[in-house]
């Protein structure tokens, strides 16, 4: 994690320590949203910053959040931080938090692709279609693995190995096994989602999102810790215990 996420970590701290149990949770999962933006290397506005906490206070909904950060990027004197990005850490921390904040999950590859259309609709900077699988094949130097050279599913394999994987998982067994091995078992599961890779981009924040959705259905409490403030070891770890 870097300084400048944890100087924004820091933002929440006194609503986690001290705020009320609405005001943490809503906290928390800022902390998460906004956390997520470093496994690309993205930072988050301090307008994002200030918005978020009206938030947490519940002086504004969601909805107005995304709505305001939709319109700071309209003006013309806030649109040279696309350059750096900056929009699409904003807009995508904004859709993380309102997912995150809703009850409701899905055990299926629909899931996977409504995430990723939610997260990154409406980002200019993104080229890519959002919510649908990439149409071309992919490699990439992992630095979590000395260099090497990922090989991610064929572009031609991508909807038929999700469904194979879901279905594997939903067939799977845990009765009986300690919540170490309960847990050992998802890890292997969203890693091999993970090395799918089924869009163009934000692959990680999307498998980020549907696991802590994942993990909850399982009667699992997140520590926020994990995705806020350590998600580039969050992107490595899911990589390593797959290849």
């Amino acid at each position: 994690m870097s300084d400048n996420t944890f100087e924004t970590m820091q933002n929440f701290d006194e609503y986690i320590i001290q705020g009320e149990p609405s005001q943490k949770e809503k906290a928390q999962i800022w902390q998460t949203a906004i956390g997520l933006q470093d496994v690309d290397g993205l930072k988050v506005s301090d307008y994002l910053i200030e918005t978020a906490k009206e938030n947490i206070e519940g002086k504004i909904t969601i909805a107005e959040v995304k709505y305001r950060v939709d319109n700071y990027y309209k003006q013309s004197e806030n649109r040279q931080t696309i350059e750096n990005r900056i929009d699409e850490a904003d807009k995508v921390s904004a859709n993380i938090a309102e997912i995150l904040s809703e009850k409701t999950f899905s055990f299926s590859p629909a899931e996977i692709l409504a995430i990723h259309r939610r997260l990154f609709t409406g980002v200019e900077t993104m080229h890519v279609k959002t919510g649908k699988y990439r149409d071309y094949n992919i490699t990439k130097s992992e630095w979590a693995l000395d260099g090497k050279t990922v090989f991610y599913a064929s572009a031609d394999n991508i909807s038929a190995t999700l469904d194979y994987d879901f279905k594997e998982e939903k067939n799977f067994n845990y009765k009986g096994l300690s919540k170490r091995e309960t847990v050992e078992h998802i890890v292997k599961f969203i890693s091999g989602l993970w090395q799918i890779h089924a869009f163009g981009e934000g692959n990680t924040r999307t498998i980020a999102v549907f696991t802590i959705k994942y993990l909850r259905t399982f009667g699992f409490e997140v520590e926020n810790d994990m995705f806020a403030q350590h998600s580039w070891y969050f992107r490595n770890a899911i990589g390593k215990s797959k290849l």
